[in-house]
């Protein structure tokens, strides 16, 4: 008989943090469960951390070179056999009713998908400084139904909002099968976003349960300066191939939505294109990108304010953790692989 759940946990030189996660899982009080964690090419010990467990209902699967995390997942979702699936991020975990009460209400609410609030805990820290809706800035106290206008809307790049791309909704996996739906292998971070996208696109019914059950932890190398051109360049492709659909075509609230965001994506790319060779004292490469971007200015004054914010948060107060994780969320996601 398959399991009521299939947890799968991408992993990428998490030797420190996986055992916490694993450990999160074995312990739900939903023990109908298996445990699949696909080690995608790890040069630490991560592998032997996560063999080191006998429980039977874990299975460990090992790619010999690095693919990405997209990869890592699509491998994992197809040894899945779960009624349910669930994801883990090595270096994330549960709270101990996570996968029992979203199961419970999933099927009360006939959903596809359903995503809890999540615990924001910087690295080191002992407990969350705060979760995913408190800083969202929305007022969310039940259980509700997301549409996919307001999942685009409420998730855009270098703003304040919902971002739901970051949760970890939990799929019936008859919905992912029914549909093909897999993760994108050519965007290597942002990917739940992406995902979640195709499942709304297919008339997926999308919950989001206000309370927390999922712990969040933002680590110092997960969103690294040098990686955010190629992201974004990601993220224009990944939105262009979107709106290509006819779906989305016949779709003017949601044509809408994409463009704002594709505009946002362009706008951040423009401007990191002047900003990361400055950082590395292309002083030339840097004049030569602005100067083909007359946008790059007024953008540049328009963040002035919060440039300095950081600044002062980050060296002069010292608050180095809320500060961070709250701009890594305004700017999608941490890279996990």
């Amino acid at each position: 008989m398959n399991p009521k759940v299939s947890v799968i946990i991408p992993a990428y030189n998490t030797e420190a943090y996986i055992a916490k996660a694993i450990e999160s899982v074995l312990e739900q009080t939903l023990t109908d469960i298996e445990v699949i964690i696909v080690d995608d090419g790890s040069s630490d010990k991560t592998v032997e951390v996560a063999k080191s467990f006998t429980d039977q209902r874990l299975k460990v699967i090992v790619n010999q070179q690095n693919l990405g995390v997209s990869a890592a997942r699509n491998r994992a979702l197809k040894a899945a056999q779960g009624e349910w699936i669930a994801v883990l991020d090595s270096d994330d975990w549960y709270a101990p009713e996570r996968l029992e009460k979203l199961v419970l209400l999933a099927e009360e609410k006939n959903a596809d998908m359903i995503a809890d609030d999540l615990h924001l805990i910087q690295d080191g820290a002992t407990s969350p400084w705060s979760t995913l809706i408190q800083e969202s800035g929305e007022n969310i106290d039940k259980t509700f139904q997301i549409d996919i206008i307001h999942f685009v809307e409420t998730d855009v790049y270098g703003q304040v909002g919902l971002h739901l791309g970051l949760s970890k909704p939990i799929f019936k996996r008859e919905f992912l099968v029914k549909h093909g739906i897999e993760y994108d292998e050519t965007v290597r971070t942002g990917e739940d976003f992406w995902l979640d996208l195709k499942c709304l696109i297919n008339g997926a019914r999308f919950f989001l349960v206000p309370e927390p059950y999922y712990f969040y932890r933002s680590r110092t190398t997960s969103i690294l300066h040098q990686s955010k051109l190629l992201i974004l360049n990601q993220y224009c492709i990944a939105t262009n191939s979107f709106m290509q659909q006819e779906v989305v075509k016949k779709n003017p609230a949601l044509m809408h939505a994409l463009s704002y965001n594709l505009a946002a994506f362009k706008k951040n790319l423009a401007y990191f294109q002047v900003v990361v060779p400055i950082k590395q004292g292309k002083w030339f490469i840097a004049l030569t990108e602005a100067r083909k971007n007359p946008h790059f200015f007024p953008y540049f004054i328009s963040r002035f304010n919060k440039i300095i914010e950081r600044r002062i948060q980050y060296y002069i107060m010292g608050n180095k953790s809320a500060f961070d994780m709250s701009y890594n969320l305004q700017i999608n996601r941490k890279t996990t692989n």
